[in-house]
């Protein structure tokens, strides 16, 4: 195991660099930062070529991308056109995306999970309909409207929760948030996990289980279910990337200063430090989730062996 984690981690070196120096290269080589920095007004020739030289963008593009990359490992992705270091923002908003992305998985595997199993084991029956179907709509209506309409729904009219969220966004406020950050992909869960379960019923181990005497709880819990698992593990561990990310719309709507609101930002006034430093940290939740999937093949199945 230690030798197939250590063989993973030098993997993902190349895959990181090559990402990030993508992101770089669309960033900074298909835009101009220092004209987005002035806006609709022209800067003056003098301050431009000053700007350029203080940010090193008269050099080769694979030179301000090791220097970029020098800098990071010592913990400094840049300033903001505001002033502000991209690293303060990181620590102002990637805590709240976390807690946001906490909720919504924890919607994903009790809610998810739990419909799967059910409609699975009742493959056909009239529950099963109604959830597919409920799930195809979930699927079908988009995240903004969605979002409007809970929002509208449980902090206007209900008063169950606050219609935004407050600054420090606690996780009693982030329960709404992060459902409507989960709901798409609360569908797939249940989706996946309901066809591997209604699939897991045939085969011949579980029958062998019956056959055997097992407890029903005992047959689902440690055979059936456990082996039914890991397509729903592969999804879910590479759904966290695309959560902490794609959450710009729940963001949004809920006036939640995270991850997702400052990418939204950074790209409206095409602030390039700001767009590539977040993104950077985003590649790097991609590779260890990924990593945290592989491991977890091994605990959910015994069979299998990393070496």
């Amino acid at each position: 195991m230690g030798r197939y984690v250590i063989r993973r981690l030098l993997q993902m070196i190349p895959v990181f660099i090559g990402s990030t120096f993508l992101i770089f290269f669309m960033v900074y080589a298909l835009g101009d930062p220092v004209a987005a920095l002035f806006g609709d007004r022209a800067p003056d020739p003098a301050t431009a070529a000053q700007i350029r030289n203080e940010l090193h963008l008269n050099d080769p593009l694979w030179k301000q991308y090791l220097l970029y990359m020098k800098n990071i490992f010592s913990g400094d992705f840049g300033t903001a056109f505001n002033g502000q270091s991209v690293t303060s923002l990181m620590g102002s908003a990637f805590p709240v995306t976390i807690r946001l992305t906490i909720v919504a998985i924890i919607f994903e595997i009790i809610i998810g999970i739990t419909l799967g199993v059910i409609t699975g084991m009742r493959r056909g029956k009239p529950v099963d309909t109604g959830v597919l179907l409920l799930t195809l709509i979930v699927i079908s209506v988009p995240t903004f409207v969605t979002g409007y309409v809970l929002q509208y729904l449980f902090g206007v009219q209900l008063k169950w929760t606050a219609p935004s969220v407050s600054p420090e966004a606690p996780f009693n406020e982030l329960i709404l948030p992060g459902l409507v950050l989960a709901l798409v992909s609360l569908a797939y869960v249940t989706r996946l996990t309901r066809t591997s379960i209604a699939e897991n019923t045939r085969a011949d181990y579980l029958r062998t289980a019956v056959a055997k005497g097992l407890p029903r709880r005992r047959i689902i819990i440690r055979h059936l279910l456990r082996n039914s698992l890991i397509p729903v593990v592969t999804f879910i561990g590479t759904d966290v990337g695309f959560l902490m990310g794609g959450a710009i719309v729940t963001e949004r709507i809920f006036n939640i200063h995270g991850v997702g609101f400052q990418l939204y930002q950074g790209i409206l006034r095409n602030n390039a430090p700001t767009v590539v430093g977040f993104v950077t940290i985003l590649v790097l939740v991609f590779l260890l989730a990924n990593l945290l999937v592989d491991l977890l093949y091994a605990v959910l199945d015994p069979r299998i062996r990393y070496a």
